[in-house]
């Protein structure tokens, strides 16, 4: 099972030359960038660590991909994503945020379906993920 999370979700995985491009479009229409990471990629879970602060004041995306790939080389079995954040109506908006890394191996979501009074029935999500340690998520 392949998370589909954020701008790109149904493309191929972006190699590095196409992560600068993206990242120089969002530096070039002054919109700070930030890292995240995560190994509970719930779809609810919006919030995720962030590495480091985010990096204002760049011109060029080599300082991001420094920052990528510092945040891979610690982390690798976890989820990546780079944010990019359009201060322009005056209160922060996310206006670009994709995947840069998944880990290895993706254990998916399993669909609870649970029943209640007059056979009514709700669904709801359970990351196979969840079933391990934070940390331990991913094997290691």
């Amino acid at each position: 099972m392949h998370l589909r999370h954020g701008t790109f979700a149904h493309l191929p995985e972006l190699d590095d030359t196409e992560i600068a491009a993206q990242v120089r479009y969002a530096l070039l229409n002054n919109w700070p960038v930030s890292i995240e990471y995560t190994d509970d990629p719930h779809p609810r879970n919006n919030y995720w660590e962030m590495w480091g602060i985010p990096l204002f004041d760049l011109d060029e995306p080599d300082g991001v991909l420094a920052e990528i790939n510092a945040c891979r080389a610690t982390f690798p079995r976890h989820y990546i994503r780079v944010n990019a954040y359009d201060a322009s109506y005056g209160r922060q908006t996310t206006a670009l945020s994709f995947l840069v890394q998944r880990p290895p191996h993706e254990p998916g979501f399993r669909l609870e379906r649970t029943e209640s009074d007059d056979r009514r029935q709700h669904y709801g999500f359970h990351a196979y993920a969840l079933d391990e340690q934070p940390g331990q998520r991913y094997g290691g």
